[in-house]
């Protein structure tokens, strides 16, 4: 997807919302482990089939198949199918955070693009340049570069000044000089969102993709006064707030409502 197609997408449904979709098998309905062998794909194909008139974007977040094995990972590979089939105008992030070197990148590059079909990927940058441009050389593809997490453990690194700039800053400028606004994305936590001035001063024109609203208790007014550009510029995603948001026979329903209630408070923007 390119970012003419993102941005149309954004401002034909007035919503920058993305779904995270993160199944965790203790938390899913009972009635759909007992009626169907493959709980997981079922699950996301509910979540998504109620929640795809109000948002532009599905992340799945892999930790959440590896965990499964195999099985797990035939359920990614079946649920990103069904994205694709049924909703391709929309966008699919693989929140891997991948990290590596060399060739290795590029095979993980190969694995989420080319085997998966996802658009973007989540990188970690901490091993530098090489860690990250082998994900830039796919044509219509991003890669979505950790910039400031919402975890209380991002003060540990992130935070560090380092010649009066602290280190995020460092690497959110450094990593935007490899790529373009039209193939590279930072994560921003929403519980950050005060930072996001300064980093919009930064890389004005990017996306940010930006966790944290919802069970994380992150602000859409506050990340939105400080993160909106020209293009809205911001695809935030919400995970358990939606997808849990019921756990009886209508919980695909009540996620349905909980994403068209952030897509409500999202046209107020437009």
């Amino acid at each position: 997807m390119t970012r003419e197609q993102l941005i149309k997408q954004i401002r034909d449904k007035k919503s920058f919302l993305c779904v995270g979709l993160d199944p965790d098998v203790s938390k899913i309905p009972q009635h759909i482990i007992e009626d169907d062998e493959d709980t997981i794909y079922l699950f996301n194909r509910l979540i998504i089939d109620a929640t795809a008139p109000y948002c532009v974007a599905f992340k799945p977040n892999t930790a959440f198949y590896e965990a499964y094995g195999l099985s797990g990972m035939e359920s990614l590979e079946k649920t990103i199918k069904y994205i694709k089939l049924n909703y391709p105008d929309h966008f699919l992030i693989a929140d891997a955070k991948r990290g590596d070197i060399g060739n290795t990148s590029t095979m993980y590059a190969k694995a989420f693009f080319n085997r998966l079909n996802a658009d973007a990927i989540t990188i970690a940058p901490y091993m530098g340049s090489d860690s990250v441009k082998p994900f830039l050389a796919f044509e219509n593809k991003w890669a979505i570069v950790l910039g400031l997490t919402s975890n209380e453990g991002s003060a540990d690194f992130q935070q560090l000044k380092l010649n009066d700039k602290e280190l995020y800053l460092k690497v959110i400028e450094t990593c935007a000089s490899w790529g373009t606004a039209n193939n590279m994305m930072f994560v921003i936590g929403a519980t950050k969102a005060s930072m996001l001035g300064e980093i919009r001063k930064l890389i004005p024109n990017h996306f940010l993709l930006v966790p944290g609203v919802g069970a994380q208790g992150g602000s859409l007014e506050e990340v939105t006064k400080y993160g909106l550009n020209k293009d809205i510029g911001l695809l935030i995603n919400a995970s358990r707030s939606i997808i849990y948001a019921g756990n009886g026979e209508n919980f695909d329903v009540l996620a349905g409502l909980e994403a068209k209630k952030l897509n409500d408070q999202m046209k107020t923007y437009f």
